[in-house]
Formats: C-alpha cells, structure tokens, sequence
C-alpha cells in the first residue's frame, strides 16, 4: 500500500482535496453567483411591475369611451352652469335682453347704469346694475317674473317703488339688479 506525504493513505488526500474542492465551489458558488441571482430576482420583479402596469394600462384603455363620455357629460354640465354663471358680463347681451323686457312691457327705462366696479367674492364676482323705470304695477311684476327666467342668475336688491300721478305710468321702480360672474380658477388663485 503506498502512503502519500507524511505517511497517510493517498485516498485520504483525494478526500480531503475533494472536500475542499467542494467547500471552494460551494463558497465560489455562493460568492460569485450571489449578484447574478440578486440581479435575475430585481430583473424578475422589474418585470412583474411592468406587467402590472401594462395590465393597468390595458384597464384605462379599456374605460377610455366611459372617460370620454365622462368629459362630454361634465363639459355640458359646465356650459349649463356658465349660462347660470358666466364667466364674463356680456353687457352688450344683458343691456339688449332688458331693454326689449322693458318695451314689450310698454316701460320708459330712464336708467340703465352697470357698476364699472364688482364685488369679489370667494368663486364669483357680484356685479350690480342700478335700474329706473317707469310703467304699470301689474307690468313691473311681469317683468320681475321675466327675469327670473333668464338662464343667468339677477337678484333684484334694494327695490324702492314710487307711485305716480301720470296717465301713462302708475309706479316708478328704482332698483339694483346683482348679477354674478364666475372668477376663473387663475383668478382665484387656486389650481
């Protein structure tokens, strides 16, 4: 039987170097694979994160048309509101709108005087129109009930009736009729 270096049997040695062959690679293995796995485990999760958010993309593509419809409902919804509150005064418009109120009521507009200056309030802006006409009594209730109509909303604000001794009138009405207009988001401020 032959002995290997100091007297020992040479499978002793193979076993020993086979074990330590196998320690090496194990440490090799876990050493130098280690970032390769840590790097195939981010990449893995990388990739579940894309595939979600691909999924969610899929989702949102899919409720585009309720989206669309969404902003087609909303924006009619503020075109209604703007003619409830509009965003400018529109003077022109206002002024036409009263005055034919007042012919088809057979009324003398002797005042028509929108206030060059507004109030600010929180969203909107009051703008007051002081008004004085003369006409009948039964007519001037007509005419308040015509502009409770309007689509724009006019508050009839410190109403101060006056009787007359005139065959063609019976009051005169002096008032300030308040309008508002809506302060655009830049406006106020905010977002």
């Amino acid at each position: 039987m032959e002995t290997g270096l100091e007297g020992k049997p040479w499978y002793l040695g193979a076993g020993i170097g086979l074990v330590l062959g196998i320690v090496l690679a194990f440490l090799l293995h876990q050493y130098a694979y280690q970032g390769k796995r840590d790097q195939i485990a981010a990449q893995e999760k990388r990739i579940s994160d894309l595939q979600r958010k691909v999924q969610e993309g899929q989702n949102a593509k899919r409720q585009l048309p309720q989206f669309r419809e969404e902003v087609r409902r909303l924006e009619l919804d503020l075109d209604k509101l703007l003619r409830i509150l509009p965003a400018r005064k529109n003077t022109p418009d206002l002024i036409r709108r009263i005055r034919t109120l007042t012919e088809q009521a057979g009324f003398d507009l002797r005042v028509f005087d929108p206030a060059e200056k507004e109030t600010d309030r929180e969203f909107y802006r009051e703008w007051p129109i002081k008004i004085d006409l003369q006409g009948d009594y039964h007519e001037l209730a007509l005419f308040f009930d015509r502009i409770s109509r309007f689509s724009r909303i006019i508050n009839i604000d410190n109403l101060q009736v006056t009787a007359m001794n005139n065959p063609r009138h019976t009051v005169q009405a002096r008032f300030t009729a308040k309008t508002f207009v809506y302060k655009e988001p830049e406006e106020t401020g905010g977002p």
